[in-house]
């Protein structure tokens, strides 16, 4: 049990210095205000399957703290999405079940639904009405900001998140594939 424990610390400490790492460095400006196409929602889906929920929140809330702090200032409305978002993806990860070495059809539509679920509920309830109430930010400007967001984070999640996925379930034994000599 505490052997489990250790490996989601360095799993929370290694998925938020890849998601500082892309979100600082690799951000493809979208042409809308204060908002990127973001790389680092594939990598916080990945670890959020991986290692579960705790892990996904963790690591990308840090994260995004410490990506907003380079820029300038800490922009919480977005790091607690981000931590939502995280959250969300890896109360999934039962029935995405990466860890039995399969990840097909199912498991990818699984994997779809939390994404989908995820950005529902991490831009336009959290990130946009903590903007709005928190900031007084502008209505039209904030429902601009989450539909990229959404859209770009849901299509990067699924592309580079999946595509980890697929690679890491190639690497797990599968059960009974072992044959005793």
């Amino acid at each position: 049990m505490k052997n489990d424990a250790v490996k989601k610390v360095v799993a929370t400490g290694i998925g938020a210095a890849l998601f500082f790492v892309l979100a600082r460095f690799v951000a493809v400006p979208s042409g809308i205000p204060n908002t990127n196409i973001a790389f680092q929602y594939g990598i916080q889906s990945f670890f959020a399957v991986v290692y579960g929920p705790v892990v996904g929140c963790l690591s990308g809330f840090i994260g995004h703290v410490l990506t907003d702090m380079s820029w300038g200032g800490v922009w919480w409305s977005w790091a607690f999405g981000t931590a939502v978002y995280g959250l969300i993806v890896g109360l999934f990860a039962k029935k995405i079940n990466i860890e039995s070495g399969e990840f097909g059809k199912k498991a990818l539509v699984n994997f779809a639904i939390a994404n989908c679920l995820a950005n529902v509920v991490a831009w336009p309830i959290i990130a946009a009405v903590g903007d709005v109430v928190i900031y007084k930010e502008d209505f039209k400007i904030v429902v601009a900001q989450l539909a990229v967001a959404a859209i770009a984070d849901f299509l990067c999640a699924m592309v580079i998140g999946g595509l980890l996925l697929y690679g890491y379930s190639k690497t797990i034994a599968k059960t009974g594939s072992l044959d005793k000599e």
